[in-house]
Formats: C-alpha cells, structure tokens, sequence
C-alpha cells in the first residue's frame, strides 16, 4: 500500500516541479512565451509565481521566484515522502534532498526534452509550434557540440553526445551526493 502511495505522490510532485522548471528554463533561453506550451507553463505557475515575484526581485535574467518556487515544491516532495516513509521529518535531510530532488528533475527535464525533440526531428518538417521551441531550448546546449563535431552525412551526433555528457554528469552527481552519506 505504501508504495502505491509513494508512486503517486512522486509522480505527482515530479510533474508539478518539471512545470516550474520547464518555466524557468524558459525565461532563461528566452523562448518564445507566445508559443501553445509556453502559454500552459505559464497559465499553470503564473497562480504562485506572482504572489512571490512581489516579495523576491529576478536577479538579471535569472527568475528567482520561479527558482525558489522549483526549490520549495522539491522539499515539499521530499517532506511528504519523510512523512510517508519515517513518519518524522529530519530538516537538514529536507534541505539537502531538496536541492538533490531539484538537481535530479532538472538532468531528467533536460534528457527528455533532449529525446523528444530528436524525436520529432525524424518526423516533422520542422512546421510544429513544440518543436520550435524544444529547438530554442536546446539549441545553446547543441550548437556548441555541433561546432566541434559537424553533422557527417547528415547525421547528427550532437544530440548523442549531450545525452552521453548528460548521463556522465547525473552519474557523478549521484556518486558525490552518495558519498556525503
């Protein structure tokens, strides 16, 4: 029963904090917030993002309520899941996982924009307001991949060599997080 609950509440919690991220992430490619999905991840944090832009000024282009809102719904993932597992809640555990919870979804965000967009590379023409801005995300990301190794017979290595890159950085990430424990 336990893990059905877990499994929900992750999930849950997961979904909402990949929103305020995905709206972070936005503002700092400077995506174009006109865009259908933009409009949602707008409509959807707009309702707690503004109360706190009130109280916390962005820092240049970083969005610091947005940011603080993604570090605020991490710790609320991980106090529920305290609560659901240990029935206690351990605040220096809360701070540091929460920062580890942010990390983690951000690698995952960013592995799954990554794929979609490659994804829909092989089908659309390039004519898809998603794609679009899936490209305006991930571009910064790609292009300098792209400058050190060039597309060879129109193939594209660079979106492999960022998911290998990506996947080496969550793996040392996990293993220095692992070893603070």
């Amino acid at each position: 029963m336990n893990e059905a609950f877990y499994f929900l509440i992750d999930t849950c919690f997961t979904m909402v904090l990949m929103v305020v991220m995905l709206r972070l992430w936005l503002q700092l490619a400077r995506a174009d917030f006109y865009n259908p999905l933009s409009q949602f991840v707008v409509k959807a944090t707009n309702p707690l993002i503004i109360p706190l832009r009130r109280i916390i000024p962005s820092i240049g282009p970083l969005d610091t309520a947005s940011l603080l809102l993604a570090l605020l719904v991490a710790a609320a993932k991980v106090v529920t899941i305290q609560l659901l597992l240990a029935g206690q809640v351990n605040l220096g555990a809360t701070a540091l996982g929460a920062v580890v919870v942010f990390i983690k979804e951000a690698f995952s965000l960013l592995f799954w924009v990554i794929v979609i967009r490659a994804i829909m590379s092989w089908f659309s023409q390039g004519r898809n307001p998603m794609e679009h801005l899936l490209h305006q995300l991930t571009e910064p990301l790609l292009s300098p991949i792209r400058r050190v190794i060039p597309p060879m017979g129109g193939l594209d290595l660079s979106v492999l060599v960022l998911l290998v890159g990506l996947q080496f950085l969550q793996i040392l990430v996990q293993n220095v997080v692992a070893g603070l424990f």
